[in-house]
């Protein structure tokens, strides 16, 4: 690989690892229930990741993750960004394979609902510890497990991750077009 095209695969990287921290920290449109959170485009930067490589795709979630930390948010918030490597990578390999998965209606509608139930298993899995500790607010407690977890955590990741696997590709289908970022999604593990 040359070195123009590592540059600019590290450039993109450290980039979307930017806007993957920026966007929770200063998004308008943010809705709080403990445990969960949903911020209207925070996966955005990953899934654009997936949408290119895999190594792009981890540098961002270590990114994000490591930023969340640096960030000073709760641990729970920093636990869920850290599971997302799961779904991402997932998502990214198997981009990588199945090139035209996101081309057709269907195909890309079983991509995000696929990587949407991965995203909200893991998440549910991260929770669960916080939720049997008591470390976490009373509201989730009276709210119980089934709201508090699954259906706020769980369904709700799932529903915000095909929102913003959907955010990603308005984005991302304009400029895939162009040559530099056609190299950079090109490239095999």
């Amino acid at each position: 690989m040359q070195r123009n095209q590592r540059v600019f695969k590290l450039v993109v990287a450290a980039l979307l690892c930017a806007v993957g921290i920026l966007v929770p920290i200063i998004s308008p449109v943010k809705i709080n229930l403990e445990p969960a959170s949903f911020t209207l485009a925070s996966h955005v930067a990953l899934f654009i990741a997936m949408f290119l490589s895999p190594k792009i795709t981890l540098a961002v979630w270590l990114g994000t993750t490591v930023g969340f930390q640096l960030a000073g948010f709760a641990p729970v918030v920093v636990a869920r960004a850290a599971s997302q490597l799961v779904f991402a990578l997932a998502g990214s390999i198997w981009l990588q394979r199945h090139p035209h998965t996101l081309d057709k209606p269907a195909s890309n509608l079983c991509f995000g609902l696929a990587t949407g139930l991965l995203h909200g298993v893991m998440e549910v899995a991260v929770v669960l510890p916080f939720y049997f500790s008591g470390s976490m607010a009373q509201a989730n407690y009276d709210k119980g497990f089934a709201v508090s977890v699954l259906l706020l955590v769980g369904l709700g990741t799932v529903v915000h991750s095909m929102v913003d696997c959907w955010l990603a590709q308005v984005i991302y289908k304009p400029v895939s077009h162009m040559p530099q970022v056609k190299q950079i999604a090109a490239v095999r593990l």
